[in-house]
């Protein structure tokens, strides 16, 4: 008779599995996401987009990975050369961290799998059998703050990328990179309060479950000013269209990652999707219900809340391709009077309005109780 091990190894085990299974997921879907891209741009605006590697240019993510692999690694003469290595593994290592504390579909249970026969059982051992589990690789009971402090730190691969460099146009990018994300960080944080007080906790999953029942009881409804303030300032934080202007290749080339090629620039592009899809499961968890369908009559459970969770993800990121497709960029001095002079004002008078309604009519916001 096998002996199973020990709470401790099957922690750790479980732990190992999520996190080669998030992270697994996570690079497999950045890369889908640059076809997926490619191909919704060219729809737009009446053009094929990549078609000719594999059935409708499926696999053109393959041969650009393989294209950037062989290709040369370039560094200019004059760069810190430390530094200039140092960027684009800062970059992915923050995009990744920021990913653990996240969940990712509802919690579920094992299925038992007793008809293996025993030669077979070491694979499904008695101990995963029938557990309830979750696909998050840590819950911690400040998660939306940790969340908020590996963000933070994402834009010293941008810097330093562009100040290791030497090159001006280069650090003329990274200087807008710190300003911008400086900037609507505050806008980005103060929107996540409203949600904190309404759920009554920083758990990621507790938001998820405040959000229950019908689905104008999400807070994209109920926090409807903070879920706009979010969208605009989460689009500004991962630097995508119209608030690309750290890159702005019509002034600035290709801006703080200027002088990167190869692996180098295809880790700086992984970042940037990384962050996009992480910004869009923020969205979907804290606004938009998580796995909850929105309907009581359908069921959350299991492999359709999977699927109501996945449905919303994608939307979320369609909508990033869509914006990218019809805006032109914004002049810096927009980019700047929108994050201090419209979106931070207004995060702060919503919250004033929601610890008002919490404190005068909590039987209407029905505030989680800890």
């Amino acid at each position: 008779r096998r002996v199973s091990p020990s709470p401790v190894v099957q922690e750790l085990v479980l732990a190992v599995v999520k996190i080669a299974l998030v992270i697994g997921a996570l690079l497999g879907l950045f890369s889908l996401m640059t076809w997926i891209e490619r191909r919704t741009l060219a729809f737009m605006q009446l053009r094929l987009g990549p078609n000719r590697t594999g059935p409708f240019g499926i696999l053109q993510p393959i041969a650009d990975g393989i294209k950037l692999f062989f290709k040369e690694e370039v560094m200019p003469a004059a760069a810190n050369k430390w530094a200039f290595l140092a960027a684009p593994v800062l970059a992915v290592a923050t995009a990744l961290l920021a990913v653990a504390v996240l969940p990712y579909g509802p919690p579920f249970t094992t299925p038992r799998l007793d008809f293996l026969p025993g030669w077979l059982a070491w694979l499904w051992p008695e101990w995963l059998r029938g557990r309830t589990m979750q696909i998050q690789i840590a819950a911690i009971d400040v998660g939306l703050l940790f969340i908020f402090a590996i963000t933070a730190l994402g834009v010293y691969g941008v810097v330093l990328a562009g100040w290791a460099a030497n090159n001006k146009y280069g650090m003329l990018g990274a200087l807008r990179s710190s300003a911008q994300m400086f900037s609507y960080e505050l806008a980005l944080g103060l929107s996540w309060v409203g949600v904190i007080m309404l759920a009554g906790s920083f758990q990621i999953a507790d938001i998820v479950n405040a959000q229950a029942g019908w689905f104008w009881r999400w807070n994209a409804f109920l926090q409807f000013p903070a879920f706009v303030v979010y969208f605009i300032a989460a689009t500004a934080e991962v630097a995508r269209i119209p608030f690309d202007l750290p890159e702005g290749e019509t002034e600035l080339v290709a801006g703080f990652h200027v002088e990167y090629s190869s692996m180098r620039f295809a880790l700086i592009q992984m970042a940037e999707y990384i962050n996009m899809i992480t910004v869009a499961v923020i969205a979907t968890n804290l606004f938009l219900g998580g796995w909850h369908s929105g309907i009581p009559g359908l069921p959350s459970e299991g492999l359709l809340g999977f699927v109501w969770w996945g449905g919303k993800v994608a939307v979320v990121l369609f909508v990033f391709i869509w914006l990218r497709g019809t805006l032109p960029l914004f002049r810096y001095d927009q980019l700047m009077n929108v994050g201090w002079k419209v979106l931070i004002p207004v995060a702060a008078v919503w919250i004033l309005v929601t610890a008002a309604g919490v404190a005068l009519l909590p039987g209407l916001f029905q505030v989680a109780s800890r």
